[in-house]
């Protein structure tokens, strides 16, 4: 299938979503560090019933760790409200295009009611790279403006 087809035409379920982890609003900072820690993940969204109204990430947990934050504030305190989120009938490419506009590494995916259904995580775009277009990411070079000098290999 061809690269730029595959893109526009996959769903961000084939990226590898995380399954969501959430908190409310009302947990402290701390909770939700060690939630971060526990579950070896880099997001946890925040919200209230079923409705996503915040996230915080590794990045909102070192601007926590470095101001005046206590770690039994609520976690309101350092949450980024509204998150950028990526509908669920969104495409692979257009998630990538808002990953790399907003500087996300993690992207909520909600349905129409802003309910979480999964994380999309840099590592899963990658993955999901590899496994799709193993030729096109193994053969680029380091530099791809850069050309081998020598044929490499024996």
């Amino acid at each position: 299938m061809d690269f730029q087809l595959s893109l526009e035409s996959e769903g961000v379920g084939s990226a590898y979503p995380d399954q969501p982890l959430a908190a409310t609003a009302d947990d402290s900072v701390g909770n939700v560090m060690q939630l971060l820690r526990a579950q070896r993940t880099g997001s946890v969204l925040i919200c209230e019933g079923e409705k996503l109204v915040g996230i915080v990430t590794e990045r909102d947990a070192l601007k926590a760790m470095s101001g005046d934050i206590s770690i039994t504030a609520s976690v309101r305190e350092i949450m980024s409200s509204p998150p950028a989120t990526i509908a669920s009938s969104a495409t692979v490419g257009d998630a990538i295009r808002k990953m790399s506009e907003g500087g996300y590494r993690h992207l909520p995916i909600v349905d129409s009611e802003q309910k979480p259904k999964g994380v999309l995580a840099v590592h899963g775009i990658v993955h999901y790279l590899v496994d799709h277009f193993p030729e096109t990411v193994y053969n680029q070079p380091p530099d791809p403006k850069s050309k081998n000098k020598e044929r490499e290999g024996a």
